[in-house]
């Protein structure tokens, strides 16, 4: 057979190089070396069968507003149920708002490295950077078919920055935040597409996400392992909800009841995909995911975050510390709590890599694979953990059990111990200068190569770590997209 035969052959079954690599062979039939994982130095094992994952993102849910991580006040059975059958994710780090924990997880690099410190506001002209390589690519790559149904949020002033141009073969949902859950506006602007046209479809959002994610799922055709992301912008407030999910909670109009009642419609629309993946009989090897894209809104009546100080906006852990979730029946062991600090860029490496994908790539990776960390019981991956905010400059670092957080100029930096002190009260600065100097030290390490707002280039935290410019976007140290 030619070599353009071959090329014809294999487009015709669908099945590119990628596919080839995942079963051990290259494009002649050839055994080959398994690659190699860039972030590790170790071998990609594919001999387990690829999974299906399903990654669920709450918009601004607290840390306690989950039956599994302790909430009492709202029912969340379909979520408690996926944490019973895997992992509860005690010690799971993203950004403080919205559109920079989505940049980390579609790239696996820290905000200081891809320049979105804040939200990306409706028309504004930025987005997720066009040289990044994002995740729905390289699964794509890796021979997986993707899809979003729900929010994105990283940009659609020019057309190479919407889903479709970025790793998705199907896009359902709104492409800007903090939309009108019935009419799917924002500030007057319809806000609601299929495949990155607009849209006409009627009704509930959390409702209308659930069910494009299902029908989806039905229409699946062949043995391609699927990457589904589902980020809901539940329950972004101002919240909203039908009046027989409020009902149970309290008065419609109720502030509190409302909340409830946005987030138990989530739930239950989580059940239903669910529910859809175990029809199509694909369940038992679907990696689910679920996480907030971080801490709940404190001006939120109904909101919780537990122990955790403060919540969105901020890099107190109540911030950027979230309810999470990982589920993958006879993978990952059932009914455990993992205590181990990761973040979300760490999905990146970690998928890509069940996926038999390939890891090497211009730009470098933050994340770090924590498969042996859900399956195995093993230790953090990594030394210390990069927190950055809203504001260029304003960051921490965890290292261990410790926290150190750098403010503003007008602040003295803080230092606590989270395992003894997870609500952030007892601040060891002063009392403990050398491991605060330690602290100060890594994070300037991990800031070293940071880039401005909006990625253009690169600036010296030493001579701007304040963030002159990022302070003119906001004032409360909350994201502006509340105002």
């Amino acid at each position: 057979m030619s070599a353009m035969d071959r090329r014809d052959f294999l487009k015709c079954i669908g099945v590119g190089t990628a596919v080839l690599a995942a079963q051990g062979l290259s494009a002649t039939g050839q055994a080959e070396k398994k690659p190699i994982d860039a972030t590790q130095g170790r071998p990609i094992d594919t001999a387990q069968g690829r999974p299906n994952i399903v990654y669920f993102l709450a918009d601004d849910l607290g840390y306690a507003d989950v039956g599994f991580m302790g909430g009492k006040e709202i029912k969340t059975p379909n979520l408690d149920k996926l944490a019973k059958s895997g992992a509860i994710l005690e010690s799971y780090y993203v950004q403080p708002v919205c559109s920079p924990t989505r940049a980390s997880l579609m790239t696996g690099r820290y905000v200081a490295h891809t320049g979105v410190y804040q939200v990306v506001r409706p028309h504004a002209k930025w987005g997720l950077g066009l040289d990044e390589r994002l995740l729905p690519q390289a699964l794509k790559e890796a021979g997986y078919e993707t899809a979003i149904t729900g929010k994105w949020h990283l940009g659609e002033f020019e057309p190479a920055y919407l889903p479709t141009r970025r790793g998705f073969d199907h896009q359902y949902g709104h492409w800007f935040g903090a939309i009108d859950y019935f009419t799917h506006k924002r500030d007057g602007i319809d806000d609601w597409h299929r495949d990155d046209k607009p849209c006409d479809d009627k009704g509930y959002s959390t409702t209308l996400i659930a069910r494009d994610a299902c029908e989806w799922i039905r229409s699946r055709k062949g043995d391609r392992p699927i990457f589904l992301y589902v980020p809901f912008n539940a329950p972004h407030s101002k919240a909203q909800a039908p009046e027989e999910y409020v009902k149970p909670y309290g008065k419609p109009g109720d502030g509190p009841a409302t909340f409830a009642g946005t987030v138990a419609a989530m739930d239950e629309a989580i059940g239903k995909v669910v529910a859809a993946l175990e029809e199509k009989g694909m369940l038992a090897n679907t990696l689910i995911i679920f996480s907030s894209d971080n801490g709940g809104y404190v001006p939120t009546k109904g909101t919780s975050n537990g122990p955790l100080r403060n919540g969105k906006g901020t890099i107190y852990e109540g911030g950027i510390r979230v309810c999470a979730l990982a589920s993958w029946p006879g993978k990952i062991p059932s009914g455990k709590t993992i205590k181990e600090p990761i973040h979300i860029v760490d999905w990146y490496p970690t998928l890509i890599k069940l996926a038999g994908g390939l890891l090497e790539q211009k730009l470098p990776i933050d994340g770090r694979d924590i498969w042996p960390v859900l399956t195995e019981g093993a230790k953090s991956p990594h030394d210390a953990i990069l927190l950055h905010g809203i504001v260029f400059g304003v960051a921490a670092v965890r290292m261990g059990d410790l926290k150190l957080i750098r403010n503003a100029k007008d602040k003295p930096e803080e230092l606590y111990n989270l395992a003894e002190d997870v609500g952030e009260k007892n601040d060891l600065a002063v009392s403990n200068p050398d491991k605060a100097k330690e602290l100060r030290a890594k994070l300037d390490k991990l800031l070293k190569n940071a880039v401005p707002f909006g990625g253009e280039g690169k600036q010296d935290y030493k001579n701007d770590k304040h963030g002159k410019a990022d302070k003119k976007r906001t004032k409360t140290g909350q994201s502006d997209e509340e105002k």
